[in-house]
């Protein structure tokens, strides 16, 4: 059964939905305060994302699955242009593409959901949970490990209030604009070349957040 995300309000439906990589330097204005940055390597660059801590349960699922590789060799398996990048199933890594979007780790995450916290909305950059439709899934419980990231500039506020926020891409927005311009299956949104991904953990000062993605927690 295949993890989906809906495109728009109709019946129109997107199928979905590390290695511990310390890179910690010295820096004067904080040496003490470390937190945890996802790098996402792909052939055509990096994106860079921040797991917000108030979906804990889906923070610390991802940072367990990047350490423990899950991730690595999965692939962008469906993109859709002016509205999101999906990957992180593991069916995506084997050579039948039919079953690319069913795949997961064996679990589901419980919603995490709060349309009240403006972090937690589907704007610009926001990385969200594929998951399984309402009538399998009355509770809205995410996909294990399939996640999407949001295109549009002004963002896919419909989806708010049915799918779990947990991060955004701080960095390399402009990566996740090339991959979705790659040629693909045109009945399926799958990219025709593999578009594989390797997640690492990084381990960041709040100093170096500024510096390096010019974020501040």
């Amino acid at each position: 059964m295949k993890y989906f995300l809906a495109i728009c309000l109709s019946a129109t439906l997107l199928f979905g939905c590390s290695k511990e990589e310390t890179k910690t330097t010295t820096n004067n204005a904080d040496t003490t305060t470390k937190e945890k940055v996802i790098e996402i390597k792909t052939s055509f660059g990096s994106m860079y994302m921040w797991l917000y801590k108030e979906t804990p349960l889906h923070r610390a699922n991802f940072l367990a699955l990047a350490d423990t590789n899950f991730f690595d060799n999965t692939t962008f398996h469906r993109c859709v242009s002016n509205f999101v990048i999906q990957g992180g199933d593991p069916n995506s890594k084997d050579a039948d593409i039919t079953n690319d979007g069913s795949g997961g780790p064996g679990f589901t995450i419980p919603a995490e959901i709060d349309s009240s916290n403006k972090k937690l909305l589907h704007t610009f950059g926001a990385v969200g949970a594929a998951r399984l439709g309402d009538a399998q899934n009355p509770t809205k419980a995410s996909s294990g490990s399939q996640f999407y990231i949001v295109l549009p500039t002004a963002g896919t506020a419909f989806l708010n209030g049915n799918y779990t926020v947990f991060g955004r891409i701080i960095k390399g927005m402009d990566v996740a604009a090339v991959i979705v311009k790659q040629p693909q299956n045109a009945s399926n949104n799958r990219p025709n070349t593999d578009i594989k991904m390797d997640v690492n953990v990084l381990t960041k000062t709040l100093q170096q957040l500024k510096d390096e993605y010019n974020f501040v927690p």
